[in-house]
């Protein structure tokens, strides 16, 4: 029987087969880089589902945000609802590091609030990692930060069986070494509570709990609960209580550890008494000894996981234990959308170490602080084994360091890659005026990208002037507001949208058959042939999707200009139509318009109009509704300072209705 059970309505066509085949060869022979190469809408999830199956080992499935790993992880669920899909992602639904200002002198306590969904799943995720192997792990790159030794984690494990002797003091003493709290009012994941004879343990990765009923020191039945209604689920003959936080440690280690970051916090003492500091001498001084304390008499601390270095007994300097050092030594790694996440990848630990460096110098933390961190660009190279990048456009980095490369351009639909025109800037605006109010008489939608956030908004205002439903988006734009505008472009409450950068957006718009590029010939990161093609693609989901770059002049030829950026992007543009028209007509194909779901968002429906709701009743439910979410957004992309800016507009709107 296999490891891995796929379950779809269909099986792979086009260039699937060949992409699947071109990359299990390559894996099978040894080779450590792959790149799946496939254009938007060529199913290449699907790929990636069926080289698991085949290859029956583990997987990580690395995305460069939430968003698109909370998508990823519905499709793989969707694929194997037999097996273990898990989604891993940062549990913080609204997080502000520990940080020190050096310039205004300020000091900013970590402030956190954790998802406790989120938790669980991490949690589900570890516990599966260490217990089974058809295992699939949809993770962000948050999978990069230290979690706890795995050894530690898995030696903590409470195993119990029916029948079993052990006494219930043992039983309690064990839950609280392993971080479970003991209830007394509330019973949540990560609990325990007595009652009589019975103790039950809610597990931190379960939505049910365990009641073990004793008979003297026996075990003597060991039963699964549905939390709310106490309905008895099943029985169980033998169940594995795994720890309730990742870090976890003995008391035999603590007992090892204090004395070495007591040593530490000598050092750095007489290092600021010698330079005459004592303000930050005295200020480590008083915080590591509380810590210390707290460590002695319950085992953990807040922000233990600065210390986590002598915990895992690694030494100065050493990687911190991630996720992927739960996985098994055989596990495959696909990178989604590798050309964003691996330079996402390697930038994150510069940007943690400057933060530490401000804590450690002033007195705020111990330098072994620097050593709770992620993964250094090497250290997650050095552990991922093999893998498969998965871009439309990958970058210099994937395809330098592939063996093999298989292309995916054939879409199940049929769709072709958009027709690509070349027009002169200066007849733009009344050239592109009259190619809108053909499409948009077809019931379609446009875009239109521009370099600059004011020429946006011009040209946004004076398609509004002559009765067209626009909307413009800039990166001043708050994400929630984004995203509605999104959805109405689907629901046709607007027809166009102009923007800088419609690439951050993942935009999933079957409904846009024209896009316009203006100034497509500037040199740029907008206008590189990568961002060209990721542009173009965004046509590529409805049979009448066609392309216009507007470009300048040239004097010389009178004609409008051609970048090398633009030469390319309509060169591998064409190259794939080509293809794509082949097949078409080899197997009497017929291209259809992608039909998906408007996702709702969670944002109530919307007559033509945006205006500011009042803040009285239902309105300021809808605006605190509103705020919440755009904070968590803005957490989840580490915009810490924009976070902070919505935690205190929704505790200000709080306060006005108590």
């Amino acid at each position: 029987m296999s490891l891995f059970n796929l379950r779809s309505d269909y099986s792979p066509t086009g260039d699937q087969p060949r992409a699947i085949e071109t990359l299990l060869s390559s894996l099978q022979s040894g080779n450590a880089h792959q790149t799946l190469l496939g254009v938007t809408g060529s199913g290449k999830t699907f790929t990636m589902a069926n080289i698991i199956a085949t290859l029956e080992r583990p997987a990580l499935v690395l995305a460069h945000n939430k968003t698109l790993t909370a998508q990823l992880a519905q499709e793989f669920k969707e694929f194997f609802p037999d097996n273990a899909v898990h989604y891993f992602v940062s549990y913080y639904d609204y997080y502000q590091p520990e940080a020190y200002i050096q310039k205004t002198d300020t000091y900013i306590e970590k402030e956190s609030t954790i998802n406790a969904e989120i938790d669980r799943l991490r949690h589900a995720t570890t516990e599966s990692l260490l217990s089974r192997r058809d295992v699939i792990i949809v993770a962000s790159v948050s999978c990069i930060y230290g979690i706890g030794d795995p050894r530690d984690y898995e030696s903590q494990i409470i195993r119990l069986s029916a029948g079993e002797r052990v006494r219930l003091e043992t039983l309690i003493s064990q839950l609280v070494a392993v971080q479970f709290e003991r209830s007394s009012t509330d019973f949540d994941p990560g609990m325990f509570r007595i009652l009589g004879d019975t103790i039950d343990i809610f597990p931190r990765s379960r939505e049910e709990y365990y009641s073990i009923e004793f008979f003297g020191d026996e075990i003597e039945r060991i039963v699964r609960k549905e939390p709310i209604t106490n309905r008895l689920i099943a029985e169980e003959s033998m169940i594995a209580i795994f720890p309730a936080k990742h870090f976890v440690t003995t008391e035999a280690t603590v007992a090892d550890v204090v004395p070495q970051i007591r040593a530490e916090m000598e050092e750095r003492i007489k290092h600021f008494t010698d330079a005459g500091d004592l303000l930050r001498a005295e200020r480590i001084k008083t915080r590591v000894e509380y810590d210390l304390e707290m460590l002695s008499e319950v085992g953990y601390v807040n922000g233990i996981e600065n210390y986590s270095r002598f915990f895992a007994r690694r030494s100065a300097g050493e990687a911190p234990s991630t996720l992927l050092d739960f996985f098994p030594k055989d596990f495959l790694t696909f990178i989604d959308e590798s050309h964003i996440t691996i330079p996402q990848v390697g930038g994150m630990y510069a940007g943690d170490h400057a933060r530490k460096e401000s804590l450690i110098e002033n007195g705020f933390r111990l330098p072994s602080a620097f050593d709770n961190r992620p993964l250094k660009f090497d250290e997650f190279e050095s552990r991922l084994g093999q893998r498969i990048y998965v871009s439309a456009t990958p970058a210099d980095y994937e395809l330098g360091k592939s063996e093999a490369i298989a292309e995916q351009v054939i879409r199940p639909t049929g769709l072709l890659d958009p027709e690509i025109e070349i027009a002169d800037m200066e007849y733009m605006v009344d050239d592109l005026m009259g190619r809108m109010r053909t499409v948009i008489g077809r019931g379609e939608r446009i875009l239109v990208t521009t370099i600059t956030k004011k020429s946006s908004e011009e040209l946004s205002e004076y398609f509004a002037s002559n009765g067209l439903k626009v909307r413009y988006l800039h990166s001043e734009i708050e994400t929630v507001e984004r995203l509605e505008i999104l959805r109405d472009l689907r629901e046709g409450i607007i027809d166009i949208i102009v923007g800088v950068n419609l690439l951050r957006e993942g935009l999933d718009l079957p409904e846009v058959s024209l896009i316009a590029i203006i100034d497509a010939e500037k040199i740029g990161f907008l206008r590189s042939t990568r961002s060209l093609l990721q542009i173009i693609g965004r046509a590529a989901r409805n049979s009448n999707g066609r392309v216009i770059m507007y470009s300048s002049r040239d004097p010389e030829t009178s004609l409008p200009k051609i970048s090398q950026a633009m030469h390319e992007a309509i060169g591998e543009t064409n190259r794939r139509r080509e293809i794509q028209q082949a097949y078409n007509a080899k197997h009497g194909v017929t291209p259809t318009t992608v039909v998906s779901r408007i996702k709702s968002l969670d944002l109530p429906s919307k007559k033509k109009s945006y205006e500011t709701p009042e803040l009285k009743g239902k309105g300021r439910d809808k605006l605190l509704k509103r705020l919440e979410l755009e904070m968590d957004v803005a957490a989840a992309n580490l915009e810490f300072e924009r976070a902070a800016e919505l935690r205190d507009e929704i505790l200000a709107l709080t306060r006005d209705t108590e």
